[in-house]
């Protein structure tokens, strides 16, 4: 029998032998496999690809047809997915299904095919016009419930709707409708949709977009649509979704090009889960090597050799990493599958109108395999350690019954500081490059050299034993001699916190600049109203129109400027904000649009207005009294002034521009005319303010000034619940081995009458330690990490600085609340008195 066979045979039976150590091992090396494989296979799963979804956007047709609106010029590419749209173009007349047919050619049937909305009294659902029960529409939305809709006013709704066959829908202005099926959508469970061959849908151009609203067709077709049809049908206003398109993995399918930064990313990724995984697993992996010592040295005094006992310790990582990395991908894959369904069911509530999407079970074999070679070469790094050890141990010191000595490499704290030296340089560099990966991949390097100094930070801090109290005094130095189970455990804390914070800085600082640099010439809750290039008397009907969609709003007028010749001209400034350069339109109006911007009544700003003066809100813009504008339009000639300026105070806090008086403006050769309205007023989410002014003229726009509404990225936390994670069960399971490396000296002190409490003192005063050391070097590897990685995420060219923010409350809750709350289960944590046995 091969020694590598005796070496599998005697891992496993150890193993067996010491389940909870092993079962431990197996949690520290699995847990990141189980957590990549799950997030790796729920993305899969959740991501339906164009050939899988092909049944629910075409059923059994061989194409999906979808007007545009007049005006809009389509053009394709050959994936069929994508398009472009452009105006300035003669418009297209709309279709009929007979004319679409003709296009298609002979033996063409189509069927309609119109998706929009459904107003059911305040709420909004999607809504499918078509007929289900013809044999085109098979497959799109199975029957699960109840019959299809065959009669006027029939309709089904899919299950996520709620309602059961019988019930009514009211909509909005229309009769009734009756229920009398239910529908699942096949990769969509959350959508909400109801589905009739004569739904009263609401305005579906408005929301026209390919796949989602407008007015469409199903086609059975003689022949494939190709290409070269769809390139025509295009030019006939139509969008085209082709199964012969679809179904060429050719047309879709795409080669990613090699991305440097993301290589260098994925590397480093790749380091830091191998990295952690064995500083969690070596404790225990450290001390298993102890407790077999003397079987170890039993093997070398029967005539092993360096080499045979190395091998029987690495077997030991490939038995528990092989195990565990087995487990973790089944529990993985099963986990990501179920989830998948789980979350598209019940995560429509996340803001997309048709909720997360969930295909057939699909496990990205590739990732995988390689993340579960990770965990496997991660136990078997975790075991290195230990066997070299192994080879080196006195046999005759160890048979004895003597501890060996233990002793540092005098060279390894030289590595470790080079590394970390090293790696600051780098990081220095890497700050000036553009993307963070550079830093992060840094922050590796700084990271390998903290983990090799870890040893000599120990021994360091062990000094400070003798002046604490007895539990913690004996926590202290049992964890300075047993320096290869702490450093691991303080090496893991240390680089699980460090990873956190240099997150929670840069994402913290990279929301802190997006909020600073948030800017708007109106103050939050104005509604703007604008016309385009219309005529008097199109504006006085829209301005009616206005005036009684908004009954009792004022409303404040604003004014265009035009040349001689009937250009519309726009006068611009630029202004440095935060750090970037923001253009802003000067806006034309009176003391009543002043009124509006400023949120009060300024008696000097008003009187300078009056007076011919342009009021600006943006103190760098103003030099020497004078505000300068630079007159642009497409049409004609650009032209610079330079207007008397005054400062005022706007309404909002990140709000600027200027208001420039109508006989300003007329001074410098242009004309003005009123095609603007504002008013404080905030539409509600069911408004149908646009709507209702686009029936007057389609070249008005509607816009509500909402402020910054973004909040600091909730992941922030999720980053803590992680670190939660590992730092107190990395903890809690290094104390575990400490407490029973501890058996002899809690025996003496029990024989010596200390109380429990005084037992779980010194196992809490080594959580404490392990996680408080950890704790202590991660926040500053983090913080450089975190001040290095600010500027290529808050930067956007030369001379932009970067915007540094602490987060001083997150920090806090990871450098002081996670060793504390490792500590407080360290101590509620039972802890048994040992028996020792007496010799008779």
């Amino acid at each position: 029998m091969s020694a590598v066979r005796v070496a599998l045979r005697i891992a496993r039976r150890n193993a067996w032998r010491s389940r909870g150590r092993s079962a431990l091992i197996m949690v520290m090396i699995g847990l990141p496999v189980l957590v990549i494989t799950t997030v790796l296979t729920l993305i899969e799963t959740m991501n339906v690809n164009p050939q899988e979804g092909l049944v629910a956007q075409l059923g059994a047709a061989d194409a999906r047809l979808m007007q545009a609106p007049e005006g809009t010029v389509l053009r394709q590419e050959p994936n069929g997915t994508s398009w472009s749209s452009g105006g300035g173009h003669p418009a297209v007349a709309r279709r009929s299904a007979a004319e679409v047919g003709a296009l298609l050619g002979p033996g063409t049937r189509v069927i309609p095919f119109d998706t929009g909305v459904l107003q059911l009294g305040t709420e909004r659902v999607e809504a499918l016009r078509t007929d289900l029960r013809d044999p085109l529409t098979k497959g799109m939305l199975p029957l699960s419930e109840g019959r299809f809709a065959s009669a006027a006013r029939e309709v089904v709704v899919t299950s996520a709707f709620g309602r059961r066959p019988g019930d009514l829908l009211r909509p909005s202005g229309a009769a009734p409708l009756t229920v009398v099926g239910v529908v699942e959508h096949p990769y969509r469970p959350a959508l909400r949709q109801v589905v009739g061959p004569d739904l009263p849908l609401a305005s579906v151009d408005e929301f026209w977009s390919p796949g989602e609203h407008g007015t469409g067709w199903l086609a059975d077709t003689a022949e494939p649509v190709s290409w070269t049809r769809v390139t025509t049908l295009n030019g006939a206003g139509l969008h085209v979704t082709s199964r012969a398109m679809v179904t060429d993995p050719r047309s879709w399918a795409r080669a990613s090009a090699f991305d440097v930064q993301y290589t260098v990313g994925i590397g480093a990724m790749v380091i830091m889960v191998v990295l952690e995984t064995v500083l969690l697993a070596g404790p225990a992996f450290a001390v298993g090597f102890r407790r077999r010592r003397r079987e170890l040295a039993e093997i070398a005094a029967q005539g092993g050799s360096a080499g045979q006992l190395r091998t029987i310790v690495v077997a030991d990582g490939l038995v528990l990493g092989g195990a565990a990395t087995l487990v973790a991908a089944v529990l993985g894959i099963a986990a990501g599958t179920l989830g998948a369904h789980a979350v598209a069911r019940w995560g429509a509530g996340a803001g997309a109108r048709w909720g997360p999407t969930a295909g057939p079970p699909d496990v990205p074999w590739p990732p995988v395999l390689a993340v579960a070679a990770l965990g496997l070469l991660a136990g078997i790094v975790a075991a290195l350690v230990p066997a070299v050890q192994a080879a080196r141990q006195d046999t005759a010191t160890v048979l004895a019954g003597r501890a060996p000595a233990v002793a540092d490499r005098p060279g390894w704290p030289v590595v470790g500081a080079v590394l970390v030296v090293a790696g600051l340089g780098a990081t220095v560099v890497a700050r000036r490059q553009p993307g963070s990966v550079w830093v992060l991949a840094s922050a590796v390097l700084v990271l390998l050299g903290l983990v090799v100094l870890t040893p000599w930070l120990v021994r360091r801090t062990g000094r400070l034993a003798a002046r604490l109290r007895l539990p913690l005094r004996m926590s202290v130095r049992d964890a300075v001699r047993h320096r290869s189970r702490t450093a691991s455990a303080v090496a893991a804390v240390m680089a699980v916190t460090a990873t956190v914070v240099a997150v929670g800085i840069g994402t913290y600082s990279e929301y802190m600049d997006r909020r600073n640099a948030y800017t708007s010439a109106r103050p939050a809750g104005m509604l703007a109203i604008w016309a385009g290039n219309i005529g008097d008397e199109a504006w006085t009907r829209l301005r009616a129109k206005a005036a009684r969609q908004l009954p009792g709003v004022p409303l404040a007028a604003g004014y265009q400027a035009k040349d001689t010749q009937g250009h519309r001209y726009a006068l611009r400034y630029t202004v440095r904000w935060n750090g970037t350069r923001t253009r802003r339109t000067a806006a034309i109006g009176d003391q009543t649009l002043l009124r509006l911007l400023q949120g009060r009544d300024d008696p000097q700003a008003a009187a300078a207005l009056a007076s011919g003066k342009a009021v600006v809100f943006d103190a760098a813009a103003v030099r020497n009294g004078k505000l300068a504008l630079r007159a642009s339009s497409t049409a004609g000639p650009a032209r610079k002034l330079e207007v008397p300026a005054v400062l005022a105070t706007p309404a909002g806090e990140h709000q600027g521009g200027a208001l420039l008086p109508r006989a300003l403006v007329e001074q410098a050769g242009f004309a003005t005319a009123e095609r603007q309205l504002y008013a404080m007023y905030r539409p509600s989410a069911n408004s149908t303010l646009g709507r209702d002014l686009a029936k007057v003229t389609p070249r008005v726009t509607v816009a509500s000034e909402e402020g910054y509404g973004n909040v600091p990225d909730p992941s922030l936390w999720g980053w803590l619940g992680g670190a939660l994670v590992l730092v107190v069960g990395g903890t809690l399971a290094a104390t575990r081995l400490a407490a029973a490396d501890m058996r002899p000296e809690q025996a003496t002190m029990v024989a010596i009458g200390a109380p429990s409490r005084t037992l779980r003192a010194v196992v809490a005063g080594q959580a404490f330690y392990i996680s408080g050391l950890g704790a202590l070097v991660g926040l500053v590897a983090g913080t450089v990490t975190g001040l290095a990685v600010t500027r290529p995420m808050t930067t956007y060219g030369a001379g932009d600085p970067a915007t540094i923010a602490i987060p001083w409350l997150f920090l806090v809750a990871v450098v002081v609340g996670l060793p504390v709350l490792a500590t407080a289960a360290a101590l509620i944590n039972r802890t048994g008195l040992p028996v020792a046995r007496r010799l008779q």
